[in-house]
């Protein structure tokens, strides 16, 4: 196979390619909001995937998503970018069925091999999940990139969305931040092997079970956190539930050696950067917080856990990292 490094391709990696938050609100708000009583969840809520009823005991779960290389290794690349596009389906409460294969790839540069392994990561990453892949797409792209359509189903009475908390539930999260930290410190040399197979390990790890807990713990509101950073994807979960969301800095978990990176910004990925801007319009920090703190729940992660919203006193295998309170929907306070 090639030597080519699969990041020195990629301008951002992983989830840290996504546009910024800010900047997509204003272009989506203006498109039209489904009108087919069918449609049970679609775009006005910022939730994980769009929910369709089929009949009065199914609906299909249904959701896209694809990045640029976060690590090196094409079969572990193809691994994490699956399991990040499985999560959505997860974070809806749905089970996956099937997926589509998305690939953009410069045949010519890294010939057959690399794309192989990355196929082959998906695949595996599929099957682990009780799906299967039925096909695919792939265009020529000088910058390399794969991802996943993913088809799964729920019972329509069973649907969690991002828009479903209440005042009191603490939030809990189930996977440690940082991927986004460490696929920059690859970039520019600063991650050495053992801080690479955490981050693989924990971007490679389904949500299956976190999402089952979640439902066993009467979770109100479910989603995953991914590119836009925790702040983020707290913001969207406050703002779609009519509440505010204070975050506790110090209980937000980081994958063993990114707080060290981020004791500077010689590792924060620009989507990080782009995260922390979008989130200053609705967030408030007390003034203890600690800086590598605020990176970390600022991170551009990719294949993240799942935060949810859980009933006051129930809890998840994880970390419970702030709650929901009265105020103005969406706005955060970071203690």
């Amino acid at each position: 196979m090639t030597s080519v490094p699969l990041t020195s391709l990629s301008h951002g990696a992983g989830c840290g390619c996504k546009l910024s938050a800010g900047d997509l609100r204003p272009i989506v708000a203006g498109l039209p909001v489904p009108s087919d009583p069918r449609v049970l969840v679609a775009t006005d809520t910022s939730d994980d995937a769009g929910v369709v009823r089929l009949t009065a005991e199914l609906a299909i779960v249904q959701t896209v998503d694809f990045f640029t290389p976060i690590v090196d290794d094409p079969y572990a690349f193809g691994r994490i970018a699956a399991t990040n596009a499985l999560s959505d389906i997860y974070a809806m409460g749905g089970t996956p069925v099937s997926a589509l294969n998305l690939v953009a790839y410069p045949l010519e540069t890294l010939g057959p091999d690399v794309l192989r392994e990355i196929l082959r990561g998906g695949s595996d990453a599929v099957a682990a999940a009780g799906a299967s892949i039925v096909g695919g797409h792939s265009i020529d792209d000088p910058e390399p990139k794969y991802g996943l359509a993913v088809t799964g189903t729920v019972h329509p009475d069973q649907v969690l969305t991002n828009a479903g908390g209440r005042e009191g539930d603490e939030l809990w999260l189930s996977k440690p931040l940082g991927a986004g930290t460490i696929a920059t410190a690859i970039k520019r040399g600063l991650a050495d092997d053992a801080l690479i197979a955490r981050g693989i390990e924990v971007m490679t790890t389904l949500n299956a079970a976190a999402a089952a807990a979640a439902r066993a713990a009467g979770a109100h509101a479910l989603t995953d956190v991914t590119g836009f950073g925790l702040l983020g994807h707290a913001h969207e979960l406050a703002a779609a539930s009519g509440l505010a969301a204070e975050i506790d800095a110090d209980a937000v978990p980081a994958i063993d050696g990114v707080l060290d990176l981020l004791s500077d910004e010689r590792a924060l990925a620009g989507g990080s950067k782009r995260n922390r801007r979008d989130a200053d319009a609705f967030t408030s920090w007390a003034d203890d917080v600690d800086p590598a703190r605020a990176r970390l729940v600022c991170d551009a992660m990719t294949s993240g856990g799942l935060l949810a919203a859980l009933p006051a006193g129930a809890s998840i295998d994880g970390w419970r990292v702030g709650r929901l309170v009265a105020g103005e929907p969406g706005t955060l306070r970071v203690t």
